[in-house]
């Protein structure tokens, strides 16, 4: 939760903006938060490095996450399932 003074809001604790981070700082990042995480939670990983098309689906088939991704914009969007 973050305070904003009177009010509490919950922040996006599944969301990593990695946009504009070059290899390997996706990955680690993503490794990062998904071992604070439980199995089954969903994470979403926002990138533009070309090579994390590659570095992030390899990382989940080699831990057993599952991993889809889409393109937008020259944003990649994965999301990952937690094995």
């Amino acid at each position: 939760m973050a305070s904003t003074g009177f009010w509490f809001l919950p922040t996006d604790s599944d969301i990593i903006d990695a946009r504009g981070l070059k290899c390997p700082l996706p990955v680690l990042k993503m490794e990062k938060r998904l071992a604070s995480m439980e199995p089954g939670a969903r994470l979403i990983v926002l990138a533009t490095d070309a090579m994390a098309r590659i570095d992030i689906p390899l990382h989940c088939r080699q831990n057993g996450h599952a991993c889809s991704v889409t393109d937008a914009d020259q944003v990649l969007r994965f999301t990952i399932i937690k094995a």
